[in-house]
């Protein structure tokens, strides 16, 4: 039986897409060609989680469809650096055995996660 064998992408709608695009490049480092940003497999440092969440769960806005995800690493810096920056960053964060994560906000409302995998 044919099988997914991973994820092949996440895809938002946004309002200004190249200036958004160029604001998460410019904010977290990551370069936007071909109409997308990719993550080369070396570079991953755990596995990729695809989740459902009940419509009214409040892990993120209830009305924003989806949360992007995105692996670091060093959480802390990160958040210090986006705040420093001006970026709306939620001051909670959150420890477990697989990693710590964080939050902040995009210039268009989407609140995104940040995911510092546990050291193997």
């Amino acid at each position: 039986m044919a099988k997914v064998t991973g994820l092949g992408g996440a895809f938002l709608r946004a309002e200004n897409v190249e200036a958004l695009s160029l604001w998460y490049e410019t904010h977290l480092g990551i370069s936007y060609s071909q109409g997308g940003f990719s993550f080369p497999k070396e570079k991953q440092r755990a596995y990729v989680a695809v989740a459902f969440f009940p419509r009214e769960a409040d892990y993120f806005p209830v009305n924003q469809p989806t949360m992007l995800n995105f692996q670091v690493d060093d959480l802390d810096a990160l958040l210090d650096q986006l705040a420093a920056e001006g970026v709306d960053v939620d001051p909670k964060r959150e420890d477990y055995e697989y990693g710590r994560f964080g939050w902040f906000t995009d210039p268009e409302g989407n609140r995104v996660e940040l995911w510092q995998p546990a050291k193997d």
